[in-house]
């Protein structure tokens, strides 16, 4: 009998550590005790990064935690950078710089390990550039918080976690609808999914959950009726007709292949204040 693939966490960036951790311990809950690799690849200077989760995972119920970090291509076939694979439940991306993670593990025998991880029903999980590289097709640079001109924006291929879909984290703090828009633009048979930070999708069978405190965004470009991204000068604003946009908030869930999102019920209605229930309550 196959086993099942194991979820994914995509995480925009700046979760939650010392309060609540609703985000780690989201992830602890899907590790369920076993081992987890505290990948720092992404980082020019993993100093630090391992301490700090460390720390916030300390009484969560993760078993033992485990920095992987390689300096070049080449330390990737070391046999204690596999040894790090062994009994391990997931994996965690940290932030940095996502092309390094592309550039040092792709086509590795860390990439293999993590895959073979997955397949098995482990955890992977990432924050920011870790995010950013779970996607098939990575955004790597782009201007933030201004429109978006045809020419400003650099992408490479992701890791492929998320087959159909362009990645985007600090979303809604860095001002990157813009560079979405742009992305989806050039690739409208993928959609764009930007994450705000202190929140996640966790991602099951082509179909994601939101949690955390901020909003997910969804663009389709998928019935754009025009677009002037492939004839207009580099320095000229995107033009765009037609583009869909889900805004989506913790409970909602998104399916990547049909594209729709929806609400569970238990979701549809917030919690009421006291001053709201005092509101409603009948007249005499």
């Amino acid at each position: 009998m196959t086993e099942k693939i194991g979820p994914l966490i995509i995480i925009g960036g700046h979760e939650d550590k010392e309060d609540k951790r609703a985000i780690l311990k989201a992830i602890a809950a899907e590790v369920q005790g076993r081992k987890l690799i505290i990948a720092t690849i992404a980082s020019h200077e993993p100093e630090g990064y391992f301490t700090t989760y460390q720390k916030a995972f300390a009484d969560l119920g993760v078993g033992e935690l485990v920095e992987l970090y390689i300096h070049d291509r080449a330390e990737s076939h070391d046999v204690q950078v596999a040894d790090a694979f062994n009994d391990a439940g997931g994996i965690f991306f940290t932030g940095g710089d996502q092309l390094r993670i592309s550039s040092q593990i792709g086509d590795t025998p860390i990439e293999t390990m993590v895959r073979d991880l997955h397949d098995r029903g482990g955890l992977v999980a990432g924050t920011s550039a870790g995010a950013a590289a779970m996607s098939e097709i990575m955004l790597v640079k782009g201007s933030s918080r201004e429109t978006h001109r045809i020419g400003d924006l650099h992408m490479a291929p992701g890791l492929g976690f998320v087959e159909g879909a362009i990645i985007d984290q600090h979303f809604a703090e860095r001002g990157r609808i813009g560079r979405l828009l742009g992305a989806v633009a050039q690739n409208p048979r993928v959609i764009g999914i930007g994450i705000d930070e202190n929140t996640a999708i966790v991602v099951r069978d082509r179909m994601f959950q939101v949690i955390g405190v901020g909003a997910v965004y969804v663009v389709d470009a998928a019935h754009v009726t025009q677009s002037n991204i492939a004839k207009a000068h580099p320095d000229r604003t995107l033009s765009m007709h037609g583009v869909h946009l889900h805004v989506l908030s913790a409970g909602d869930h998104f399916d990547i292949d049909s594209r729709t999102p929806s609400q569970r019920p238990s979701d549809a209605q917030p919690e009421r204040s006291d001053h709201e229930h005092a509101a409603a309550r009948p007249r005499a």
